[in-house]
C-alpha cells in the first residue's frame, strides 16, 4: 500500500469497526472511487487471507491485512467499475461471497419518513427480512428500527453469530438500519445484535420477522421465496359487495392447537387442519371461524395471547404458505375467518420487544403506564408514531397479505383505561383529569379509520367489557369505528339465569331482560367463549342448573336464546359437544360424546338453529334497531315466560318466539298474537330430535279473535318445559 493511500484511511473509523460500535460502516466498508484507482476495504475476522476478483475480469487480488482483528484493504489503481466479489480463506479452504457493502442504500427516504411518521402501511416490506436482487445478486435485505443504538448487526448461522461481521447501516437521522447480505437465503434463521451506550449487547428477534423457529427457540427465520398462488377470487368479490350488518353472522371460535391433535406433543399442519375444520363448521351450518391467535408465540399455555411474532403465523402448524392455504381453502368452501388480535399488551421475553434498544422502546416510558400486572406483560407506547405504525400495519398485513375476513381485537378495555386493573395511586389522569388513555383511544380511531378505507368490508370487533360508550358509532358520531362490540352482559346474565334454581329464575327475570333493551345501542356479538369453559369456570354443561336431564334442557334453552336475541353469534369449539370437562388447551373436545344421544342431539340442535338463523330475514335483517324486536308479553314474571316477534323488512315474515324458564310443561298456553293468522312452528329445542322429550306442537295453529296481551288475537301453544320455540306465519288456504 502506498504511502498515501496509507494516509487517506480513516483510521478512527477502522477502529470502529473492528470494536463493533460503528452505526454507518458504509463509510468505512466497501468500494470508493478514488481518481486514479479503487479503495477497497472489508473486516473478515474469520478470514486468514482475502482476496479481490473484478467480475469483469479473471485476475485476483491479494488484500493487505491492515488490522490483526481482520481488517483488509487494497488499492487498485487504474480500476473504475466496483463490482467484484471478496475470496475468502478459511480454515485452508477458499469460498467466494459477494460483499454485502458494495451495495447501494435500499429503503427510500421516503420509506423511512413515511415509517417515521406512522403513516407507512405497508411497512412489514420494508423492515424486516425479505428476499430480493439487488444488481442482479440474489439475497436477503434486512431492516430494524433501533434508536439510540451505537450499533446493529444480523447475526445468524450464516457468520456464526459472530456481530462483528454484517454491521448494518443507519440510514441517515431515521433510526432504521439496513444490510443487504447476499450469501443468506430461505429458512436461515437468525438474530438482530443491538449494541447500546455502555457497552450493553443485545440479542433480539426480528419485530418484523415474517417466520420463526419452532418453540422453544426463538430465532427469527427468512420465509419462503416463492409467493402464494391464491384461489379465492370470488369469495373476496362477493365480500367486497356484502355489507355484514344486514346479513347473518354465525362464528365457530377455535383454537386449531386442541381441534383436532395428532398426539400429545405434535400438532396438524395448516393444510390437514383446513378439511378438518370445513367439515365441522360446514355440520354446524356457521358462517365464520374466529381463531385464536396464531401469531407466533412461545408458550402452548398463553393459547397465542402473549404473541412474539406479531407478523408471522405460529410455526406450530407450519409455514406461511401453509396458513394462507388454510384461508383459501375455508374461503373456497364459504367459510370467513377471523383472527383474534392482541395490540393491547406483549409479553416480557428478553430477546422479543420488551426494552427492545435498551431502553422503552415499544412499551411507554411512564411507568405506571406500561405494566398490565395482572397479565405479567407490557403494553404498547400508542403515542409514539413508530409503534402505532407497527401495529395499524399489522392489523393491515393480516387482513391484505393472508386474506383474513376481519379482527376481533382483544382486551380493548385494557387500551382504554389508564386505570385499567391498576389500584389507586398506580395511575396518572390524562391532561384532562380523567381515567380514559387518549393516545389509545387516538391509535384505536386511526386504525378502524384506515382500515375501513382500504377494507370497508372486514369486521372490526371489539372484546370491551366495560361501559365505554359508542364502541360501534362512527368516527364522524365520535365513536371508535368498530363494527361491532362483544356483548358481555347477555353473556353474563344468561349464564346467571341458566345456573340458577328455576324456583329462583323470576326473582332475576328482568335483569336477564336489560340485554334486549339496550340491544340496539350498540351493534354486538353473542358470545359464548373460551374465556368462560377454562380456569375452575366449568363446561357449558355444568354451568347449567338442575337435574342431569335439566342441564341439557337449559344448555339447548340457552343456545336457543343465543340464536334468536338480536346481535351476531359466537361459540367456542366444542360448546356443541356438551361435555363434562372443561377446555384444555393440550386436549381435544369430547368428540366421543357425540356418540350419545343428548350430546348429538345438542349438536343437531345447533346445527339446525343456523340453517333457520340464515333462512329467515327476521333474525337478521333488523337486529341493529329497536323496531326489529316487538315485545308481547315480558311481563309474566311468575311463570317466567317472554314472547316477542323478530322482524324483517318484509311484512308478514316476522317470527314468532316463545321462551319458557321454568322446568313446568304448559299446555294450552295462550299468547297474544299481531295478526288473524295461521301459525306454523318451525323449530322447538325440545324436539326429541335435539335430544328433548318430544312437546313439540305438530299442527299448524290458527289466530283466534280472542284478546291476550292486549292484542285482538292470540293463539293457544304447548310450551316444553325449559324450552324455545320460534313460529312463522303460514298462508291461510
Amino acid at each position: 500500500m502506498t504511502e498515501k493511500i496509507y494516509e487517506l484511511m480513516d483510521w478512527p473509523g477502522i477502529e470502529s469497526i473492528v470494536y463493533s460500535e460503528e452505526d454507518k460502516p458504509n463509510r468505512i466498508l466497501g468500494a470508493f472511487k478514488l481518481k486514479k484507482g479503487i479503495l477497497i476495504q472489508t473486516f473478515q475476522p474469520q478470514a486468514s487471507a482475502v482476496k479481490v476478483k473484478f467480475k469483469d475480469g479473471r485476475k485476483t487480488y491479494d488484500m493487505e491485512l491492515v488490522d490483526e482483528a481482520g481488517f483488509y484493504v487494497i488499492y487498485v489503481p487504474g480500476k473504475k467499475k466496483t463490482e467484484y466479489t471478496l475470496i475468502l480463506e478459511e480454515n485452508g479452504k477458499e469460498r467466494e461471497i459477494e460483499d454485502p457493502y458494495r451495495f447501494e442504500q435500499v429503503l427510500s427516504g421516503e420509506d423511512c419518513f413515511k415509517f417515521n411518521s406512522g403513516i407507512h402501511y405497508e411497512v412489514y416490506e420494508s423492515l424486516g427480512a425479505h428476499h430480493m436482487e439487488v444488481e442482479g445478486v440474489s439475497g436477503v435485505h434486512f431492516a430494524v428500527w433501533v434508536p439510540k443504538a451505537i450499533r446493529v448487526s444480523v447475526v445468524g448461522e450464516f457468520n456464526q453469530w459472530d456481530g462483528r461481521r454484517h454491521q448494518m447501516n443507519r440510514i441517515d437521522d431515521s433510526d432504521i438500519f439496513e444490510l443487504f447480505i447476499p450469501e443468506v437465503t430461505e429458512g436461515d434463521i437468525y438474530k438482530f445484535e443491538i449494541k447500546m451506550r455502555g457497552g450493553l449487547v443485545l440479542l433480539k428477534s426480528d419485530p418484523y420477522a415474517q417466520a420463526f423457529e419452532l418453540r422453544p427457540g426463538s430465532c427469527s427465520k427468512v420465509t419462503e421465496k416463492e409467493e402464494y398462488q391464491w384461489q379465492d377470487n370470488s369469495w373476496i368479490e362477493e365480500r367486497e359487495n356484502t355489507d355484514f350488518h344486514e346479513e347473518p353472522v354465525s362464528i365457530y371460535e377455535l383454537h386449531l392447537g386442541s381441534f383436532k391433535r395428532k398426539g400429545k406433543k405434535s400438532f396438524y399442519n395448516y393444510r390437514e387442519l383446513a378439511p378438518m375444520v370445513i367439515e365441522q363448521v360446514k355440520e354446524l351450518n356457521m358462517t365464520h371461524v374466529e381463531l385464536l391467535p396464531v401469531m407466533e408465540h412461545i408458550l402452548d399455555e398463553s393459547w397465542g395471547y402473549e404473541i412474539t411474532g406479531y407478523y408471522a403465523p405460529t410455526s406450530r402448524f407450519g409455514t406461511a404458505n401453509d396458513f394462507k392455504y388454510f384461508v383459501d381453502e375455508l374461503h373456497k368452501a364459504g367459510i370467513g375467518v377471523i383472527l383474534d388480535w392482541v395490540p393491547a399488551h406483549f409479553p416480557k421475553n428478553a430477546d422479543g420487544l420488551v426494552n427492545f434498544n435498551g431502553y422503552y422502546l415499544y412499551e411507554p416510558s411512564q411507568e405506571n403506564k406500561r405494566e398490565h400486572k395482572r397479565w405479567g406483560t407490557y403494553a404498547f407506547d400508542y403515542g409514539k408514531k413508530e409503534v402505532s405504525n407497527f401495529l395499524i400495519a399489522n392489523a393491515l398485513y393480516w387482513i391484505e397479505q393472508f386474506h383474513a375476513d376481519g379482527l376481533r381485537v382483544d382486551a380493548v378495555s385494557a387500551m382504554l383505561y389508564l386505570d385499567y386493573d391498576r389500584l389507586e395511586g398506580d395511575w396518572t389522569p390524562n391532561m384532562y383529569g380523567g381515567n380514559e388513555n387518549l393516545e389509545a383511544i387516538e391509535f384505536i380511531k386511526h386504525l378502524n379509520s384506515i382500515m375501513k378505507k382500504r377494507n370497508p368490508n372486514v369486521l372490526m370487533i371489539a372484546e370491551e367489557s366495560t361501559l365505554f360508550g359508542n364502541i360501534t358509532r362512527d368516527l364522524e358520531e365520535e365513536g371508535l369505528g368498530f363494527d361491532y362490540r362483544w356483548n358481555f352482559e347477555f353473556m353474563n346474565k344468561s349464564f346467571e339465569l341458566f345456573g340458577c334454581d328455576p324456583l329462583f329464575r323470576k326473582g332475576i327475570y328482568n335483569e336477564f331482560l336489560n340485554s334486549m333493551t339496550y340491544a340496539y345501542m350498540e351493534n354486538y356479538v353473542l358470545p359464548f367463549s373460551h374465556d368462560e369453559v377454562v380456569h375452575g369456570k366449568g363446561s357449558m354443561l355444568n354451568k347449567m342448573a338442575g337435574s342431569e336431564d335439566e342441564k341439557y334442557d337449559n344448555l339447548r334453552l340457552m343456545y336457543a336464546y343465543q340464536m334468536v336475541h338480536p346481535g351476531k353469534k359466537l361459540t367456542f369449539m366444542g360448546n356443541e359437544v356438551a361435555g363434562e370437562l372443561e377446555w384444555s388447551e393440550s386436549a381435544e373436545p369430547e368428540w366421543k360424546l357425540l356418540k350419545k344421544k343428548k350430546n348429538a342431539g345438542v349438536m343437531k340442535m345447533i346445527s339446525v338453529l343456523n340453517e333457520i338463523y340464515q333462512t329467515y330475514p327476521a333474525l337478521y335483517e333488523l337486529e341493529e334497531v329497536s323496531h326489529g324486536i316487538e315485545w308481547i308479553n315480558n311481563t309474566s314474571i311468575n311463570e317466567t315466560v317472554i314472547v316477542f316477534l323478530r322482524k324483517g323488512t318484509v311484512v308478514g315474515e316476522d317470527l314468532l318466539v316463545i321462551c319458557n324458564f321454568t322446568p313446568v310443561l304448559r299446555e294450552n298456553y295462550k299468547i297474544g298474537v299481531p295478526y288473524k293468522a295461521k301459525y306454523k312452528e318451525i323449530f322447538n329445542s325440545d324436539d326429541s330430535a335435539f335430544g328433548g322429550n318430544g312437546n313439540v306442537n305438530a299442527n299448524v295453529k290458527s289466530a283466534r279473535e280472542e284478546e291476550c296481551d292486549e292484542r285482538e288475537y292470540s293463539l293457544r301453544v304447548k310450551l316444553a318445559p325449559l324450552s324455545i320455540s320460534i313460529f312463522k306465519m303460514v298462508a291461510d288456504n
